[in-house]
């Protein structure tokens, strides 16, 4: 039984059997390291290329998958270590900027105070938030978020998104087609999605209140 396939799956398979390692490499540090990042479907493609992680080792000089694993993960590490450089550089002007229609002051003082308070689970938590693992290091950088701190949480969560979603598609498609002799390559847009709402929806929930106690300090000490 044939199933149509959406532009995504479509996308994600073309950068995979096109692009192989050095796409998926590129992809992933612009998705955590550079603002047009956010457009691209991190989640996805890291769990397609679980499922292909065995070509993808045989493309690069016949690796171990855990090689590949590691390289990609390396990639996030480096994106997110240029965002936050980013958001060093900009920092101080952006706090000397006047208010404007656009841009607003108080929020870069929210966000410090909040990144002072939950800082270190946000970068980690980020990584699992599409959009959102974008930006949050580049914020850091502007509220001037202790490098150590940030470079620890930074390491710590490259490594377990990386490795959850590759791992979770590696693993999940060799136990299908050992089972069932079924491959998951033609649903890789549905489980994707299925596995990131369940793994962000408490993490948005939890977000979601947080912003409320903090919006709450706020006016309290105003």
């Amino acid at each position: 039984m044939e199933f149509e396939k959406g532009l995504l799956q479509q996308f994600i398979e073309w950068i995979i059997q096109t692009g192989g390692l050095y796409v998926l490499i590129l992809v992933v540090f612009a998705e955590t390291g550079l603002i047009i990042g956010f457009l691209f479907p991190g989640d996805s493609l890291l769990f397609a290329a679980g499922i292909y992680v065995d070509d993808l080792a045989k493309e690069f000089f016949n690796a171990h998958w855990s090689i590949i694993l590691a390289l990609v993960a390396a990639a996030s590490i480096l994106g997110n270590i240029v965002g936050y450089w980013f958001g060093l550089k900009t920092g101080p002007f952006l706090f000397e900027r006047k208010d404007t229609w656009f841009f607003k002051k108080k929020h870069l003082i929210r966000s410090k105070i909040f990144y002072d308070k939950y800082g270190k689970s946000t970068i980690f938590l980020a990584k699992f938030l599409p959009f959102i693992r974008t930006f949050a290091p580049m914020i850091a950088g502007i509220v001037k978020m202790k490098k150590s701190t940030f470079m620890f949480y930074n390491i710590v969560g490259s490594i377990c998104w990386v490795s959850s979603m590759m791992l979770g598609g590696y693993f999940l498609e060799s136990l299908v087609k050992e089972k069932w002799n079924y491959s998951l390559k033609d649903h890789i847009e549905v489980i994707t999605l299925a596995i990131i709402f369940v793994t962000t929806v408490p993490v948005l929930y939890k977000i979601i209140f947080i912003k409320k106690d903090h919006d709450q300090e706020i006016s309290q000490s105003s």
